[in-house]
Parts: structure tokens; C-alpha cells; sequence
């Protein structure tokens, strides 16, 4: 088991999603049940996932937790991307958020590797 609150990527995670949530609330108020609520799903299942895994009982599962909070945040990627497509949010705040994103992306593959050996 590991304790992951000490995980820098899950701790970044959390941060990423305190960012999202409230950049949402600057979406158009019609996205709420759309866009909004996809967002928002996505952003808390990287961290849940990772928190979910650390609890499991050997570390194959919680690799396979990493995976999902990985596709994840994939997903949030995409969404990002469709908000700044679509000029509703302003595109240098998405990009940072995508970058943040993108560090998680990358200690999450770094940790999986390590994880597996």
C-alpha cells in the first residue's frame, strides 16, 4: 500500500483540479450539464484513480489504477482542447492548464514504468 498523499503527481493532480474548477466557472453557463460536467468528472477521476490504486492490495492493481487516472486525463487533454477550439475559454489559460496536465501525463508514465520492474 502507499500513501498517496505523498505522491507529487497526485498532490499536482489536486492542484490541477482546484485550477479547472474554478476556470469553469468562466464556461457558458448553457455547458453545465454538457461540457462542464465532463470537465469536471474527468479532472476528479485523475486523482481518485491514483488514490484508489495506492489503497489497493498489490502494486499490478495499482498500476492498473494509474492507467485509468492516465486515460483520464486524457480525456480532460481533449476536453481542454474543444474549450479553446471553441473560443470559451481564453486559449493562454488552457494552455497552461495543458501543461500542468501534461507534467502529471508524464510522472504518471515515469511512475507506472518504475512501478512494473
Amino acid at each position: 500500500m502507499h500513501n498517496f498523499e505523498k505522491l507529487v503527481f497526485w498532490q499536482k493532480s489536486i492542484e490541477l483540479a482546484k485550477q479547472v474548477y474554478i476556470i469553469c466557472a468562466e464556461l457558458p453557463e448553457d455547458e453545465k450539464f454538457g461540457l462542464i460536467s465532463q470537465i469536471k468528472r474527468s479532472v476528479i477521476s485523475i486523482p481518485s484513480n491514483i488514490a484508489e490504486g495506492a489503497g489497493r492490495n498489490n502494486d499490478r492493481e495499482f498500476y492498473h489504477f494509474l492507467g485509468i487516472a492516465n486515460a483520464s486525463s486524457f480525456e480532460l487533454q481533449t476536453q481542454l482542447l474543444l474549450t479553446r477550439e471553441l473560443n470559451l475559454l481564453e486559449a493562454e489559460k488552457v494552455n497552461g492548464l495543458i501543461s500542468n496536465l501534461n507534467e502529471i501525463q508524464r510522472m504518471i508514465y515515469t511512475f507506472k514504468s518504475n512501478l512494473k520492474k
